[in-house]
């Protein structure tokens, strides 16, 4: 049965395809292309909270974008049985598309974390910039199955090219931003996703501009904010980060609200009790079942249905993730353990690339630093941004432990194996 949600504007392709009588819809085919490429495996390999590998059971970047999917099509099954005057079964968002938007949200996000992504951005700044949602774009939309002659992106669809725009203003458009914003030659993809159209007035401001997402994307953030809200608490739990003395003091030090205070305790006595995973488990379903539909208006509706709803969470709900966020950067990413791995970690990538702008940025210099297929992209590019676009790709495609690899080549004097050099 045909969903009469999507037409040909959401299912339309940047380039022409051959596949139009594919047995799978388009949005399978996205999603299928996802989960086979090289950059959805490097995940595995890329710090959630903590470093691959320092536990057999912390989340990656990989298994988080799993328990997002999930998340997500677990949102769309709630919303078409619970919005009956707005869904039904042949109107409804599709689980797949929403799906490989959600395995998809951290493509590009860098090692060592979010402390990755700001030292990149830092050392980016003078070449655009660097945010982990505007590497997705341009892995999905250049790089994926990319060859020597050409770019050719993985040809997404229209709806999931907007489903992972979290943010579409361009970095021009800031003043030094930290984070939010795409690259300034991506513009063209907001073109797009529009279909042509101009934005109107109201979206001058580019706070306003990123605030304008597909129900798909709001779908995909909640679904993130739901995953890491809770799973960084129980892994924080499990690897002795986050302590009952330690809740109990950060709790008599902050102004709680009674409600917090309940958390809070809540919290406490599922850690006392020892059954705080099932109990933190059972909170997916409820941050699942607190979301509704509203509908609105916008300059997009002739075209596509995908902005006619703003996804709406209860109050209390959403103040419950926040606490739970709250908690888990006081206590766990400001802790001294973590922030000397952030700094290990941004030595590491400050090193590598002020290392990479010597030899292939400034200047094109007559060392192979890197494996011969990129070292050959780079000496290609016309310019000093293309060039530092690329190494920066480079670096922000490593795993954790690639980027270890490599720094101790360049840098370690003992360090001698050649195995990985190709």
């Amino acid at each position: 049965m045909k969903n009469k949600f999507y037409n040909d504007f959401d299912f339309e392709r940047l380039k022409p395809s051959a596949r139009e009588n594919d047995y799978r819809s388009p949005f399978q085919i996205d999603r299928d292309r996802i989960i086979h490429s090289s950059e959805f495996r490097r995940l595995q390999g890329k710090t959630q909270v903590f470093l691959p590998g320092e536990y057999d059971f912390y989340r990656t970047r990989l298994t988080h974008s799993i328990e997002v999917a999930q998340i997500g099509r677990s949102i769309c099954s709630f919303l078409l049985s619970k919005e009956k005057d707005l869904l039904n079964e042949e109107y409804f968002i599709d689980e797949d598309l929403v799906e490989s938007i959600c395995l998809s949200h951290d493509l590009g996000h860098p090692p060592f974390g979010h402390a990755g992504e700001r030292i990149l951005n830092k050392l980016m700044k003078k070449y655009g910039g660097f945010e982990g949602n505007a590497q997705t774009l341009r892995l999905i939309t250049e790089i994926f199955y990319r060859h020597e002659d050409h770019h050719r992106g993985m040809n997404p669809t229209r709806a999931f090219l907007d489903g992972i725009l979290k943010y579409k203003a361009p970095y021009k458009r800031f003043k030094n931003p930290e984070n939010h914003f795409i690259y300034d030659d991506q513009t063209k993809y907001i073109d797009f996703i529009f279909g042509g159209k101009k934005t109107p007035r109201i979206f001058t401001s580019p706070e306003k501009l990123n605030q304008f997402q597909s129900i798909e994307c709001q779908i995909m953030d909640w679904a993130d904010d739901t995953a890491y809200a809770i799973n960084d608490l129980v892994d924080s739990i499990a690897g002795g980060f986050l302590t009952i003395p330690k809740l109990i003091r950060w709790q008599n030090q902050n102004n709680l609200t009674n409600q917090q205070l309940q958390i809070v305790q809540e919290i406490i006595e599922w850690i006392e009790s020892g059954n705080y995973k099932p109990k933190f488990g059972a909170q997916i379903g409820e941050f699942v079942r607190t979301v509704g539909l509203k509908e609105r208006k916008t300059f997009l509706d002739k075209l596509t249905n995908r902005y006619k709803f703003i996804l709406v969470v209860e109050k209390e709900i959403f103040d419950k993730a926040q606490i739970y966020k709250k908690i888990a950067v006081d206590l766990v990413f400001r802790s001294s353990q973590l922030h000397q791995i952030e700094f290990k970690g941004n030595s590491m990538i400050e090193s590598l690339f002020k290392l990479f702008e010597e030899n292939y940025i400034k200047s094109l210099g007559d060392r192979k630093l890197l494996p011969n297929f990129n070292d050959r992209l780079i000496r290609s590019a016309k310019t000093k941004s293309d060039r530092a676009r690329m190494v920066c790709d480079n670096i922000s495609g490593a795993t954790d432990s690639y980027a270890m690899r490599m720094y101790r080549r360049l840098f370690d004097p003992e360090y001698s194996s050649l195995a990985d050099l190709v």
